[in-house]
Formats: structure tokens, C-alpha cells, sequence
């Protein structure tokens, strides 16, 4: 028997089937091959269809079991992972009123930062863990004022997952976790935010019913067991986030312990015990997969936006032509811990929210012509970037979240020995590499949704470890030294 992942993103779709007994993937596939479309209609705006989203999973789901040689029939949960803070609204037959605004678009700012002020930033702070921002409620609001009529028309509104998961199964249903990362969860009352209810104008009734994030959320309908030759009523178990379910896919249940990605952009998604925030906003809290009422389980996220395509601009414009990441990690190993006094910030794509929305830019410090070559700036900029993961940790720090454990999948800047090295050595942490993927965890949280799997250990005790990066101790006192240079450049 087998489970069926879902994992819906603004560039593809992903589906994944894993055998539930072994715990291995037996196929994946995703769609469509060329990066999915993003509408801009005007500058700072994203927009995507959500009926593309569906048509591209159905693809994704025939291929992925007509890859795997089984009968779709064979399947026996399934769960949905999705991009975050989308909008995607529909009226009383289902239908979808306008495309949905998604994570990335940013013309909801004012209507969260109005409500901010409106509500009280200490409430909102202690109540909501966040400021309103640029979430799910405030595109919403922004809604709510410059399409009034179709604002009139909505029944329901719905996170991106909640869309999928209404489209297999007919339900309309949400989680606690889908909620609180679109800022309409009360953290100390446990219930649907009333303050932002009453804020924005929203009626209770367009909110979706609740379901726990491990649970029966639906059964799959007749129509489509038949199109994707699966069988009905076979359930959907599980949903999150993708940063919430990219920490699940990693086994990042406990506090202390760190989901962290390092693409692109990259990702610190700690899990904390304690009902707490930032004051300042420069990270998001939500409701982990496993919170409960009677268990706290927050996932703190920091996002840095500055992070492999610092890497990637030294390999285009630093690094002798025809040199690849691999040997741009290997020349990186060449130079001492430090850099020799060299100091790269990181921060040259666009404003970081972790430095509370200023735009810095990159820049390069205590540059000395008769020491430093390329060399040192290759290994500069990737001390650079794990010590901007490194201060985001110490902010995680300042939120009573200790770190002992960070989990990565082995991509990225994560197959360099020195970024990972120096994050080991800089934060004190020990880091785990594994070979997964966000359908994958879907799939196994989809197992533990239905009872197949008992605990989270069962689900992955599968989870292949490829390598495991212990702090060098003998070298503590040169990372601290290179961090507070950093550090020490940066607060410039």
C-alpha cells in the first residue's frame, strides 16, 4: 500500500508516492516543466489561477503512479503541502472569483499595517505573534475595499491547500497552522481572532471549518478517483505549509530543534514550546503542525533574501570563467577561518525583514589590496551568508528558542563544506543532511494523519541521514571572532 504527496508551489507541482511500509519513494514527478506562470498586473503584484494548480496536480498524480507501476487504487492517504499566505476565494457553488494573491505579491502592506496600528501592536504582538502584514487577512482587506462586488460574492475563503484539498474531496476545511500563517489565530484565547474579524469587517461564516492538521479532512470523490484512477474515499490525512511541512519532511518536531533551507533565498524555521515573539517583527511565528492546545509547538521563521544568489552572482562575476559550485566550495577551503579580516553582508536582494525591512544592500569590508584575492572573497561571501543565519538564530535565541539540532536537505549552499562547517562551528549546533522533499514529507504526514504510522518516529525512521557535521571546538574561538566582525559591520 502506498501515500500520495502533494506539494503545491508557485514555480511547479510536485507529487510523490511512497511505499508506507518502507518508507521509501517509489516515484515522483512534477508539472509543468517550465516554470508555472506568475500575473503581474502591476508592479509588486503575483497573481496565479487555482484552477492551474489543479490541472497541473492531476498531471503530476497520473504520471507519478504511471512512473511507479502501481494501481492508484493502492493508495491510502494523502497529504498536501502548499506555497504560504495565499488567497484564493470562492462563492457558494465553488467556483473561483479571481485569481488567487498569492505569497510573493505585496499590495496588501498598507491594509496590515493600518490594522497594526488600529488594534494595537502589543495586542496584536501578544495575541497574534505577528504583525498583520502583508498576510493572507490583509490581501483579504485589500479585497474587501477595491472589489467590493465581488467581495459580496465570496463564501469562503481559502489558503492554496485548502483550494486543492476542497477540489479532491468537496470539503472546505482548514487547520489551526493554515490559519495562524494567514494572522486570523488568536494564540492566547486558542480561537479564530476576533480582533481581526472585527478590524477588517470579515463575517465569522467565511472562515472554513477546522480540522486538526493530522486528521480526516475529506474523501476523495467518485469523479475524481475515476479521472486519476484512484479509489474513492480514499482520505486526505494531512496539510501545511511548505516551510512547516519542509520542517516535518526533516523529522523537526521538538523544541530546539531547526528546519533550515539555503537556496536562493534561504530559511530558518525553528520550533519553540513558549507563546512568544519579536517585538520588533523581524521573524514569523505560526502554529507548527504538531501544536496543540495542550502542547505549544510554534514554528519561528526567519527568512533572509540574500543568500545563494550572493553565491551565485560571485560564481558569474568573481570567479574565473567556467568554474562550477563545486569547485567555487573547493577554492572557498583554501583560506582561513575569517577570511583574514575580509567581511561580505549579504543583504543585496531587497529589503530583509530580519534587519526590520531595511534594504542595505551587499557590501564589502576591510578589503586590504596586499592581502586579499578572490579566494578571499569567494570564502567571504559564504561566511557572510551563514552569519546572517547566524543572527537570525540569536534573535530565535532572544524568543527562549534553543538551538541544538539543524536539519537541511543536502541542496544548495549545504553542499559546501565551509557554509556548513562555519554554521555548525558559529552556532553550536549539530547539522543533519537528508535526502528528502516536501511531497515526500506530505506523503508520510499524510501516513500519520490516518494512523498508518503511530509517532513521527515511526514516519521517519525511514529518513535516509547523509551526513551529520559536528562543531569543530578547537576552532569556536575563530568563528566567534569572525561573527562579532561581522556583526560589528553590520550595526555600521
Amino acid at each position: 500500500m502506498y501515500l500520495l504527496g502533494c506539494d503545491v508551489g508557485s514555480s511547479s507541482v510536485k507529487a510523490s508516492i511512497v511505499n508506507q511500509e518502507s518508507g521509501q519513494t517509489v516515484s515522483s514527478e512534477f508539472y509543468p516543466k517550465e516554470e508555472a506562470p506568475i500575473r503581474t498586473v502591476k508592479a509588486g503584484w503575483a497573481e496565479q489561477n487555482p484552477e492551474d494548480w489543479w490541472d497541473y496536480l492531476k498531471i503530476a498524480i497520473k504520471q507519478a503512479i504511471k512512473n511507479g507501476n502501481i494501481s492508484g487504487k493502492d493508495i491510502e492517504a494523502i497529504g498536501i503541502s502548499y506555497q504560504m499566505h495565499g488567497l484564493v476565494l470562492v462563492d457558494r457553488d465553488r467556483k473561483v472569483l479571481r485569481p488567487s494573491i498569492i505569497w510573493c505579491d505585496s499590495r496588501a502592506v498598507p491594509y496590515g499595517e493600518q490594522a497594526f496600528r488600529n488594534i494595537g501592536e502589543e495586542h496584536c504582538l501578544s495575541h497574534l505573534l505577528n504583525s498583520p502584514g502583508n498576510f493572507t487577512a490583509a490581501k483579504l482587506a485589500w479585497v474587501k475595499e477595491n472589489e467590493p462586488r465581488l467581495f459580496d460574492s465570496i463564501y469562503k475563503f481559502m489558503l492554496p491547500g485548502d483550494y486543492i484539498a476542497m477540489q479532491l474531496t468537496g470539503d472546505i476545511v482548514s487547520t489551526v497552522s493554515g490559519l495562524s500563517e494567514g494572522i486570523f489565530w488568536d494564540f492566547r484565547k486558542e480561537e479564530i481572532s476576533e480582533d481581526i474579524l472585527n478590524c477588517f469587517g470579515f463575517e465569522k461564516d467565511m472562515v472554513a471549518d477546522i480540522r486538526p492538521t493530522f486528521s480526516k479532512q475529506g474523501e476523495l470523490l467518485e469523479s475524481v478517483a475515476e479521472e486519476l484512477g484512484m479509489k474513492k474515499g480514499a482520505p486526505v490525512t494531512y496539510r501545511a505549509g511548505d516551510q512547516p511541512n519542509n520542517a516535518l519532511s526533516l523529522n523537526v518536531f521538538n523544541p530546539g530543534e531547526i528546519a533550515a533551507t539555503a537556496g536562493t533565498s534561504g530559511v530558518v524555521y525553528g520550533v519553540n514550546d513558549k507563546v512568544n515573539y519579536d517585538r520588533y517583527s523581524r521573524v514569523n511565528t505560526f502554529a507548527h503542525v504538531n501544536h496543540t492546545s495542550e502542547q505549544t509547538r510554534l514554528g519561528i521563521l526567519l527568512c533572509i533574501n540574500g543568500v545563494g544568489i550572493l553565491n551565485s552572482w560571485i560564481k558569474r562575476n568573481i570567479a574565473l570563467e567556467g568554474v562550477g559550485y563545486n569547485e567555487l566550495n573547493d577554492i572557498a577551503a583554501t583560506v582561513p577561518t575569517g577570511s583574514e579580516g575580509l567581511v561580505i553582508l549579504p543583504f543585496g536582494n531587497g529589503a530583509e525583514r530580519m534587519l526590520q525591512n531595511r534594504e542595505t544592500g551587499c557590501s564589502i569590508h576591510g578589503l586590504n589590496f596586499n592581502i586579499h584575492s578572490r579566494r578571499h572573497i569567494i570564502r567571504a561571501a559564504q561566511e557572510g551568508i551563514v552569519f546572517s543565519f547566524k543572527y537570525g538564530i540569536e534573535i530565535m535565541n532572544e524568543m527562549g528558542l534553543d538551538v541544538s539540532v539543524i536539519r537541511a536537505g543536502n541542496a544548495n549552499m549545504f553542499l559546501s563544506p565551509v557554509f556548513r562547517d562555519t554554521l555548525a562551528g558559529v552556532s553550536g549546533a549539530v547539522i543533519e543532511l537528508y535526502d528528502t522533499n516536501g511531497a515526500v514529507g506530505a506523503a508520510k504526514g499524510a501516513g500519520i494523519g490516518a494512523g498508518i504510522y503511530k509517532s513521527s518516529q515511526e514516519a521517519f525512521g525511514s529518513l535516509k541521514k547523509l551526513d551529520v557535521i559536528e562543531p569543530d571546538t578547537s576552532k569556536s574561538d575563530q568563528y566567534e571572532e569572525a561573527y562579532q566582525l561581522w556583526k560589528k559591520h553590520l550595526s555600521e
